[in-house]
């Protein structure tokens, strides 16, 4: 086990592959660096590999306040400062692409791939805003006194997966991340991105990831046929021949 005091917190890594260019795998949310494991073995014949738990994930400590995308990625940049990374590739999933991308807004990135990739802030129905309404609602009726037990299941019933299973400061920065919107970033990224999305992401489908390539300088979509947000980890060998050939001229 390998851990790195960043501030006031102790971060797990892992580190693989001994020459190359430096690889930074950020998973995705409620998840940790054993999703990418496979990804980094195969990785590490070519780069330098460092596959991390996020604040809050896996083994990592949870941060002491509530965080947002910002904070993430200036441990990111932390993290890569300690280590001299400098134009790295970044391959992301999921909330890990949203750090993906601040972090290629604010620095140098050689290349990147973004998987089932969160940033852009989805358009909502009608029956969304009904949805919200109702929460709302019933959250503040279930404050009066006397109702308070009820409170918690009833949150708990309405809110998504990821929101059912955080709780304290990382629900809070759950609530406060996935309300960042980074399309206005995308226009100055001129990173070569490469975007992978599951034909049948519901959690976040397949529009986000034409807009991202349309609104990316340099973004090129793939579709894996009839998977979901975690096409990548589904079909893994089938990620990593994408891998090989995006990356080979960088071997």
């Amino acid at each position: 086990m390998s851990f790195l005091k960043i501030g006031e917190l102790n971060i797990y890594y892992e580190k693989s592959g001994r020459k190359g260019r430096p690889v930074l795998l950020l998973h995705g949310w409620g998840q940790n660096s054993s999703m990418m494991a496979y990804m980094a073995e195969f990785l590490s014949k070519h780069f330098r590999v460092y596959n991390l738990d996020f604040p809050g994930f896996g083994q990592s400590d949870e941060p002491k306040e509530v965080w947002g995308v910002e904070e993430y990625t200036d441990l990111i940049k932390k993290f890569a400062d300690h280590w001299k990374i400098e134009e790295p590739i970044i391959i992301g999933h999921s909330f890990g692409c949203r750090v993906a991308l601040m972090y290629a807004h604010r620095y140098p990135v050689h290349k990147m791939v973004l998987t089932g990739a969160a940033g852009i802030r989805p358009k909502r129905s009608f029956d969304y805003y009904i949805r919200v309404y109702t929460y709302k609602l019933g959250k503040k009726l279930l404050s009066i006194n006397g109702l308070e037990q009820y409170k918690e299941k009833f949150m708990k019933n309405a809110g998504s997966e990821d929101y059912k299973n955080t709780s304290g400061v990382m629900r809070q920065s759950f609530i406060k991340i996935v309300n960042e919107d980074l399309r206005p970033l995308l226009k100055d990224i001129d990173t070569p991105t490469l975007l992978v999305w599951g034909e049948k992401d519901e959690a976040v489908p397949l529009e986000a990831g034409r807009q991202m390539e349309k609104e990316l300088k340099n973004g090129v979509l793939v579709v894996f046929e009839g998977d979901d947000h975690f096409a990548y980890f589904h079909q893994a060998d089938r990620f990593n021949r994408v891998l090989d050939a995006y990356l080979k001229e960088d071997y």
